[in-house]
Formats: structure tokens, sequence, C-alpha cells
């Protein structure tokens, strides 16, 4: 008797093992981040499928819940060679993989993080100033699935719940600018967008956004596991900070 299940899935990352094996870890709704042995995987016929932010029908098969498994895939949309040529939606694709793959537990069900992740690697399709947004709001939603969900609903200090401008990096709270002014300057900027996702947004406000998310996730989420935030993710930040000019520091 073995074990055995079909569910739709992200490719969040595959490393060679053996002789043209792989290890592949997939996220899905109901079996959460899960690992599985791809055999053939790092070969010329298969590296494709699994590349980090595909989409794929995916089966594993194990004789015990507790072993590594076999894996094996069909392609649904293949996003990763979609972005090849965008450098900008190649970096939001391999930075969110990256912080699935490192920041949520094995085998635990986030259907959140799940349909978050396919709303970002969709959004994608339309050019990556749609998708940042939604990569923003989608650490969010895993930060609050993991415990340490930010609280942008009213100011910390005063309870008023226009005019918040800041995030208050010890509680995680949001600020208005008359209550945060005295202390802007260790305070984390909050922009409208991730308070409410129907405000427009730009690159500024959505590395300011990154910057928010990117704190916590540091300091709990992968702080908590002595681990550094993902390079892709750092890399992720760093081309926007780029991009806005040499006037917007760190």
């Amino acid at each position: 008797m073995s074990l055995e299940w079909h569910a739709p899935a992200i490719v969040l990352a595959a490393r060679p093992h053996g002789e043209g094996g792989a290890v592949v870890t997939v996220l899905t709704e109901a079996h959460g981040r899960h690992a599985g042995l791809a055999k053939g995987g790092a070969s010329r016929a298969q590296a494709a499928l699994w590349q980090p932010g595909n989409l794929i029908e995916a089966r594993w098969v194990a004789r015990l819940a507790d072993q590594l498994g076999s894996l094996s895939g069909e392609m649904v949309h293949a996003a990763a060679s979609l972005a090849l040529d965008d450098p900008l939606a190649l970096s939001v694709l391999t930075a969110a993989c990256a912080v699935a793959e490192g920041a949520l537990p094995e085998r635990e069900a986030h259907p959140g993080c799940f349909h978050g992740l396919v709303s970002v690697i969709a959004a994608l399709a339309r050019g990556p100033e749609h998708a940042l947004p939604r990569l923003v709001h989608w650490e969010a939603v895993l930060l609050a699935e993991l415990g340490y969900g930010l609280d942008l609903t009213a100011c910390a200090a005063t309870g008023v719940t226009e005019n918040l401008i800041y995030v208050s990096p010890k509680s995680g709270r949001a600020v208005s600018a008359e209550a945060g002014a005295p202390y802007a300057d260790r305070l984390l900027p909050l922009p409208a967008f991730l308070r409410d996702a129907a405000q427009p947004s730009d690159v500024q406000e959505w590395l300011a956004g990154l910057r928010v998310t990117g704190f916590f996730l540091t300091r709990d989420a992968f702080g908590l596991q002595h681990r550094p935030l993902p390079p892709a993710r750092e890399a992720l930040q760093d081309r926007l900070t780029l991009m806005t000019g040499p006037s917007d520091g760190r």
C-alpha cells in the first residue's frame, strides 16, 4: 500500500540529486510546502518543468508518510519561461518562491499563501507593475498566517483610522502622521496601497511596502529560524532601490 496525492502546485525550488534527479519543493493548497524526488528532474527533458514559479499538476507517491517520496508533474502555466525576457518580472517570481520556500513550514497547509502566490503569478502575465503590489500584500498574508500579522487598521497610539502613514517596527501596528511625527526616523513608512489594495501605487511605494514586510520577515519568519532573508528577495529590493534613483537611500 502506498500514499499518494494529486494537486495543482507551484514549483518553489529544485536542487540536483544523484544521477540526473532533483529534489523539488512545491506548494499546494492542502499539503503545504512539500518536497519530493523527481527522477530525471535535472535532465534536459525535464529541467524546464521544475523552474521556480511554474504552475503544475503534481503527483506525489511514497510508501510511508515520512518518506521524501517520488514527485512527478505536468505543466499548467510556464511562468518561469514567460518571465525570462523581463528581469524585473523574473526577480519578482524568484523572490516570491524563495520567501515561500524559506518561511513556510513543511507539509503544513496554508491555503491563503497558496492562493495569494497564484495571484502574484497570474498578475505577472500583465506585467511586474501589476504583480508587485500583490507580492507585498501576499507577504503580509504570509506573515499573518505564520502568526506575525500586521495591524494597519488604526493608530497604535491614538486609535484614529485616518492619515496612517507609519508602521511601528516594534509592534507591527500603524501609526498616524501626528502621533508618529516625533519618532519618524524610527518608524517604517506605510504606503497607502498596503492598507487599501484599490489605491494606485508606484515604484517608490512598492519599495516602501517591501521594506515593511521585509523587516518583519527578517525579524520574525526568518529570524526565529536564525536565517537571513533569501538572497533573491534582497535582490528584488535592491533592484527597486536602483529604479527609484540615487536620492532614495536604503
